[in-house]
């Protein structure tokens, strides 16, 4: 069951990303989450709060028309309250002009459960292929 719940949580996240749920987008992380978007935007990796984490995502992500980022291929290792998932992404981005960016690669979810269930306590993305212009 507990893999289960894991990438319920881990698909939730892009779910709500892309419905620009943003109230259902805070329950699906820990008070503090490590963010690594490294591989696309090159910086440091960050430490944020949920809210904060909002309020970048609904800048980034509504510069866009519309977003649908697809999770697949998931593999979970559950320690007792502590689990990982990767797993393969695409993400299409339309742009007001109906162009498309479309970017595909990895992401390697850390987990941490609460009394309030699985909460996702970092993100790396990695990457690998994209299509279109940014």
């Amino acid at each position: 069951m507990d893999r289960l719940d894991v990438i319920d949580t881990c698909t939730r996240m892009a779910w709500y990303a892309d419905q620009r749920a943003w109230d259902k987008l805070a329950e699906v992380f820990a008070d503090k989450a490590t963010l690594d978007y490294t591989s696309l935007n090159g910086g440091e990796p960050v430490t944020l709060t949920p809210a904060q984490i909002i309020d970048g995502w609904r800048t980034g992500l509504g510069a866009y028309a519309a977003t649908q980022h697809l999770l697949g291929n998931h593999l979970v290792t559950v320690d007792g309250d502590s689990a990982v998932c990767t797993a393969a992404f695409q993400a299409t981005h339309r742009k007001t002009d109906d162009s498309l960016w479309t970017l595909g690669g990895t992401y390697r979810f850390d987990l941490a459960r609460t009394g309030a269930g699985w909460r996702i306590t970092g993100v790396v993305m990695t990457a690998v292929w994209s299509d279109g212009e940014r």
